[in-house]
């Protein structure tokens, strides 16, 4: 299928309030990925958002703010990556990292692993609960680790710092609430330090987030 013009006036939108450039190859990967997941979610539920606006904005847009807090990672791990936000859509842009998404629902897994093949991404998807233990669940430690699914930082930090290498960082994706002071208390809590908070707004919706950067104590 094709997507219609909105999706990609959209992406620009938000690429543009972002500061982002991404190339036309980039570009067509990140098209192709959403007109996959769009055919596949019509016989498997992947994703609520099907409407090609929604997308480029709640999930394609909102997982390339990952990319201005990503540094010179190498490696990156996406614990509960679904069909794919922000780990899929990430490798896109990004062909000189190695994204693992890792997801509990092997649909969602299947599709990940199906689109990755067919765009050439360097990213692989692995079926398993992530419970802690990088090495038992065939996770390992990475320069970068990540959640949307766990959305909550208290929940979040100290199951992330556990897949993290030495000299990486836990990435938190917030919402509107999250405040310095308390991001540092729970950094704090989990042997980690707050080092930045990237916020941002999806220029469409006015929907405000934040991405927030630990590192080791």
């Amino acid at each position: 299928m094709a997507l219609p013009a909105i999706f990609e006036e959209v992406l620009e939108e938000g690429l543009l309030a972002l500061g982002l450039t991404v190339g036309p190859a980039s570009r067509a990967r990140l098209a192709a990925y959403v007109e996959r997941l769009l055919v596949w979610n019509r016989k498997v539920n992947l994703t609520g958002v099907t409407a090609p606006a929604m997308v480029a904005e709640l999930h394609v847009v909102d997982s390339l703010a990952l990319l201005r807090s990503l540094g010179e990672a190498r490696t990156l791990l996406d614990i509960g990556s679904g069909a794919g936000f922000p780990g899929a859509v990430v490798a896109c842009v990004r062909e000189d990292l190695m994204v693992t998404c890792c997801d509990s629902v092997q649909k969602k897994v299947s599709f990940v692993k199906a689109i990755g093949a067919e765009l050439g991404l360097g990213m692989r998807a692995v079926a398993v609960r992530s419970a802690g233990d990088p090495e038992a669940e065939g996770l390992g430690r990475h320069d970068a680790v990540v959640s949307r699914a766990v959305a909550d930082p208290a929940r979040w930090l100290p199951l992330g710092a556990r897949y993290m290498a030495e000299g990486g960082r836990v990435l938190a994706m917030l919402g509107r609430g999250a405040e310095d002071s308390t991001l540092e208390e729970l950094g704090l809590e989990s042997g980690l330090r707050l080092e930045t908070v990237d916020r941002f707004v999806l220029p469409r919706s006015g929907a405000r987030r934040a991405v927030a950067s630990f590192r080791k104590g």
